[in-house]
Parts: C-alpha cells; sequence; structure tokens
C-alpha cells in the first residue's frame, strides 16, 4: 500500500492527507516501517536502481559522444582534402605508357 492509494480508500486528495492529517500519514508511515518490504518490492526497488545506473551510464556515454563528433567531421574533412590532393598528384605524375613489343616478336627462333 502507498501515500497515494490510502488517500484514494479515504476519499481524500494525497495533498489534503498529507498536508492536513499529518497524525494519519505518520501513523501510515510507522505501519509500513513495521511491515517492511516485500520481496517483490525489495526486487523492484534493485531493478530501479539497476535502471537508474544504466541510463547515467548511457547519458555519460552520449555525452562523451556529443562531443567527439566535430573532432570526427574535422578528421574526414582533413582526409577527404588529402585524398584530393593526392589524387591530383597522381594524376600530374602519371608515368608514360610504353607499350610491349608483341612477345612473338622480340625473340629470335
Amino acid at each position: 500500500m502507498t501515500i497515494v492509494a490510502l488517500a484514494q480508500d479515504a476519499g481524500v486528495p494525497r495533498n489534503a492527507l498529507t498536508q492536513r492529517h499529518t497524525d494519519l500519514k505518520t501513523e501510515f508511515y510507522t505501519r509500513v516501517r513495521e511491515r517492511g518490504t516485500s520481496e517483490v518490492e525489495d526486487q523492484l526497488r534493485n531493478t530501479i536502481t539497476r535502471l537508474k545506473n544504466t541510463i547515467a551510464n548511457k547519458n555519460t556515454e552520449l555525452e562523451q559522444l556529443r562531443a567527439d563528433v566535430p573532432a570526427v567531421v574535422r578528421t574526414i574533412n582533413v582526409l577527404t582534402l588529402e585524398n584530393q590532393q593526392l589524387r591530383e598528384a597522381h594524376k600530374q605524375n602519371l608515368p608514360t605508357v610504353v607499350p610491349l613489343r608483341p612477345r612473338y616478336l622480340t625473340h629470335d627462333r
């Protein structure tokens, strides 16, 4: 049972229960502490904790990836420019192709 469920059972808004009827709120939380938590509740709390850690790790990773994007873009631009320059230099320095004579003419038989 939660404080929301208690307020619904009592037919009062939750904030009215927690602000105007502090004696009921105190009694409710005292009973909850006495009762302890169930195995399902413990599992859910552990799952919530694990998922919050996962989200925090993913957010950190996402921030790092976003920070890396400008450097990757600059590197791609530099490599594209270098590739273009190498292609142009290669076109200008192409060796002259000398056709080979047919093989049957070069051997004396």
